[in-house]
């Protein structure tokens, strides 16, 4: 693997060389960023994948919008459709993506909106909803086009940005220090019992003021839904199979307590084939198919309703989390009259 690495460090450092150029231009201003009058939360991380930022944005949803007016904004990744698209209740997972779907099924009080250009898909969310009172960014960090007037930068306690290296060496998509443009960082997928002599460590090597550092973990449900039942994991005993095409699936395993031979992984936003659905149907032979939130976008309606559950998660913060809070609520009052 060490050769490997020096193999294609020449690589890293060519990819290094453009994205610290194209920073420089940004942060002096020679490429123009775009700045909107309203309240906008970007997040986003330094590396690929994996971070955590769909539970971290349904965290911010549910906090917000039963107060505001609220918007998310993606990319859509992997949708079939092209430019900007508004969520309707029509809307079907192909058209926008399987975030921003899972968004738009589970929030009806919000609006969800994809556009692979961000300064596009803020002009054009505006324009058809006048009334949006905060826009979050999904996965908009390297988006520099627009300046989002908060940045959360997520990083993985098991993948600590500092300690990674740019691709395709790591999987760092800019510098390290892109940290500087964040006001806040969150470790996120933390063990529930992180240590405070490990939070000061990892404080120290971020590069943040400590009070702007959060630590968080997943909790997981302990019960498995679909749309008609839910059932407690317990009574599921081993008797289930585990499908993952989400970046870091071992979390999930992990705690389904699944077996290796009862894991099918798949890539991350992963197009399910009918191969692969046959292939699934026949490793489960009857019993069920646990899968994630973000899976489950995908897969339900092409397996057995009666077969196929998902596993909820959500975002639950170790320590400061009125900090947090507090903070997020200080930027958005800027923007009331």
């Amino acid at each position: 693997m060490k050769r490997f690495r020096k193999i294609l460090f020449p690589i890293a450092l060519l990819y290094g060389v453009i994205t610290s150029v194209r920073n420089f231009l940004y942060d002096r201003n020679i490429l123009k960023s775009t700045v909107f009058d309203m309240p906008i939360i970007a997040v986003g991380n330094l590396s690929v994948g994996g971070t955590g930022k769909t539970p971290m944005v349904e965290y911010l949803v549910r906090l917000f919008s039963p107060q505001y007016r609220l918007v998310t904004l993606s990319r859509g990744y992997k949708r079939k459709s092209k430019g900007f698209l508004l969520a309707a209740a029509d809307t079907k997972m192909e058209e926008i993506g399987d975030e921003p779907f899972q968004y738009h099924s589970k929030f009806k009080n919000i609006d969800v909106a994809v556009a692979i250009d961000r300064v596009e898909g803020v002009t054009k969310t505006l324009e058809f909803l006048p009334e949006t009172h905060l826009i979050l960014l999904d996965d908009a960090f390297q988006h520099r086009r627009i300046k989002a007037g908060f940045n959360i930068l997520l990083s993985s306690y098991n993948d600590l940005f500092y300690k990674d290296y740019l691709l395709p060496v790591g999987n760092l998509r800019e510098s390290r220090s892109g940290v500087q443009r964040a006001d806040m960082v969150v470790v996120t997928k933390c063990p529930s019992r992180l240590s405070v002599e490990e939070m000061k460590t990892i404080k120290k090597n971020v590069g943040l003021a400590p009070e702007n550092i959060f630590f968080t973990t997943i909790q997981y449900s302990t019960e498995v839904f679909n749309q008609q039942e839910s059932i407690k994991l317990k009574d599921l005993a081993s008797d289930f199979i585990a499908v993952a095409g989400i970046a870091k699936p071992k979390y999930f395993y992990e705690y389904l307590k699944c077996p290796k031979e009862n894991c099918l992984t798949f890539p991350d936003h992963h197009a399910f084939t009918e191969k692969e659905l046959v292939k699934i149907l026949n490793k489960a032979n009857g019993k069920k198919i646990i899968t994630t939130e973000k899976d489950y976008m995908r897969l339900q309606g092409r397996l057995p309703d009666n077969q196929l559950y998902y596993v909820p998660i959500e975002v639950r913060f170790l320590e400061d989390e009125f900090s947090f809070v507090e903070k997020l609520k200080a930027f958005i009052t800027l923007y009331q009259p």
